[in-house]
C-alpha cells in the first residue's frame, strides 16, 4: 500500500480516537495488537487471508480483543482488517504512534526487553534515553524473547543497542 494510503488510515484512526477523547489509551493498545500481530504468523495469516470472508477477519478482531481493549481499539482494528488492509496494519498503527507523539510535542522510543519492566525501570530507561538523545520521549516497550538480555531503543532512526548478543560479539571482535 502506498504511504498516502497508510498516512491516510493513521489520520483517520487518529482523529477518531482523538474525538472520542480515548487517544492514549487507544494508541497504546493498537501498538500492542501491532506488535503481536508482527510476531504471530497464525495472527497475521488469519486477518490477511483473502479467502477468509472480511466478516470472519473483523470476528476474530472482535473475539481477541473483546473486552480486553477499549470498544474504539477493537472497531478500528476490525475496520483496517475488513477493508483488506490487514497487511498494513502495523504500518499504519506505527504512523499513528508517531502523529500522537507529535501532537505532543514527543518523539517515539520503541524499546525491546526480553522481559517487562518495572515502572520504575521504564522511568530510569526513559530519563536516560532523553538525556542521551537531548529529545522529550514517549516511550514504547515491546517484550521481545530474542532479546536475550539488555536493551534495543529505537528512536527515530537511531538504534541504541545494549544487549547481551551485542556486547559478546563486540567482545569477540576485539579478540
Amino acid at each position: 500500500m502506498s504511504d498516502a494510503r497508510i498516512q491516510g488510515y493513521a489520520r483517520a484512526l487518529f482523529e477518531i480516537a482523538r474525538a472520542e477523547g480515548t487517544l492514549d489509551e487507544v494508541e497504546d493498545e493498537l501498538f500492542r495488537f501491532a506488535r503481536s500481530y508482527e510476531t504471530s504468523d497464525g495472527l497475521r495469516a488469519a486477518l490477511t487471508n483473502d479467502q477468509v470472508p472480511a466478516e470472519k477477519r473483523q470476528a476474530i478482531v472482535e473475539d481477541l480483543l473483546g473486552g480486553k481493549a477499549t470498544s474504539t481499539t477493537v472497531q478500528l482494528v476490525s475496520m483496517v482488517v475488513g477493508s483488506g488492509r490487514g497487511r498494513e496494519l502495523p504500518s499504519i498503527v506505527d504512523q499513528l504512534v508517531q502523529r500522537a507523539a507529535g501532537a505532543k510535542d514527543l518523539a517515539v522510543a520503541e524499546v525491546r526487553t526480553a522481559v517487562a519492566l518495572t515502572d520504575d525501570q521504564r522511568d530510569r530507561l526513559k530519563a536516560a534515553l532523553e538525556n542521551a538523545t537531548g529529545k522529550s520521549l514517549t516511550l514504547k516497550t515491546v517484550v521481545d524473547p530474542t532479546v536475550v538480555g539488555g536493551v534495543v531503543a529505537t528512536i527515530g532512526d537511531t538504534v541504541i543497542d545494549d544487549t547481551v548478543r551485542t556486547r559478546i560479539d563486540r567482545l569477540k571482535s576485539r579478540l
